[in-house]
């Protein structure tokens, strides 16, 4: 399969996902997102992406930007929006108890709803849906031994597998279709988690919106993991990767930001993946998004871009209707 040219899109985390000093791998690690400052510099982000000859960028609002600033932002820029991304916590791991049919029960879910209302008022359907990524002293997954499902919990996991069920509900009432999306460092990292969680929700409630790094970093085989899933794959994350530094990630322990740090990330064609055979295994007429993703760039953010929309240019099936 090729690259349909009005389905692909970039996340900009190579601007955002940075170190404090890109010269000092043991420098503070920097998520910009996250920092009201960063509203400034937004626009020039996304300026950038479209100079490197991107038509469309994953939707991703800042906490200090309304529906309508962002739209200014975006229009203003000349791109268009791809699906963004959703996460939902388990209660045990922020130390709440929620009863059901409780007011706090309810509110969990208010995150997924702000992002159901900002896809529908963008008009994009889908979304990648994945657990929370969590920082708190004693995650083993994040802090000492990512991508070999450390201190796996069978009822744990499906305590959040009921959750991700209740909020791909809230989705799917709001008329957003949810695809679950893996992530190394969640509680949903390795094979047996994913096909666990597909298994327990039902595919109309929620698809698979896979991200092929974070897969591979797990071990897992991407091709066989699109082939298996390909009735209920909705969108996908493409990256590269080192896979030297992925398997020595799982050989012994080490943080997710350690692997990270060692350059596991790269831009797509640049790493070991045969990203190829990923796009092979992708259905025929399938018109899901894909989204370049580089989480951490290992060369300048602009020049990140600019191999990535090389890399896509080769294996576009049509003229792309937005040229640089």
């Amino acid at each position: 399969m090729r690259l349909r040219a009005d389905r692909v899109a970039l996340n900009p985390i190579q601007w955002v996902n940075i170190k404090a000093d890109p010269s000092d791998p043991d420098s503070e690690d920097l998520w910009l997102f996250a920092d009201p400052a960063f509203r400034a510099d937004y626009p020039g982000v996304l300026a950038q992406v479209r100079d490197a000859g991107f038509a469309a960028v994953m939707m991703q609002l800042l906490d200090t930007q309304t529906l309508q600033s962002y739209e200014r932002m975006v229009r203003d820029a000349g791109l268009v929006l791809a699906p963004g991304y959703a996460s939902v916590a388990l209660p045990e791991d922020h130390g709440v108890l929620l009863a059901p049919g409780s007011a706090e029960q309810v509110r969990w879910y208010d995150g997924i709803r702000r992002i159901a209302e900002e896809s529908n008022y963008f008009g994009l359907s889908t979304v990648f849906l994945s657990p929370e990524m969590s920082w708190a002293p004693g995650t083993r997954r994040t802090l000492e031994q990512t991508a070999v499902g450390a201190d796996f919990d069978s009822s744990r996991l499906d305590r959040l597998i009921d959750i991700l069920g209740a909020a791909a509900e809230v989705l799917r009432e709001e008329g957003v279709r949810a695809g679950l999306h893996n992530h190394v460092g969640t509680w949903i990292e390795t094979e047996e988690e994913i096909e666990r969680a597909l298994a327990a929700i039902s595919p109309s409630l929620l698809g698979a919106s896979f991200d092929i790094g974070h897969l591979a970093w797990a071990g897992i085989d991407p091709v066989r993991m699109l082939q298996r899933h390909a009735d209920r794959l909705v969108d996908v994350h493409i990256k590269d990767l080192d896979l030297t530094v992925a398997a020595a990630s799982r050989a012994e322990p080490t943080s997710y930001n350690a692997a990270v740090d060692r350059g596991l990330f790269r831009e797509p064609g640049l790493g070991d993946l045969d990203l190829d055979a990923v796009l092979a295994a992708l259905p025929d007429g399938w018109d899901g998004w894909v989204i370049v993703e580089v989480d951490r760039a290992s060369m300048e953010p602009r020049a990140s871009a600019e191999v990535s929309r090389a890399w896509v240019e080769a294996r576009l099936t049509v003229a792309d209707p937005h040229p640089a």
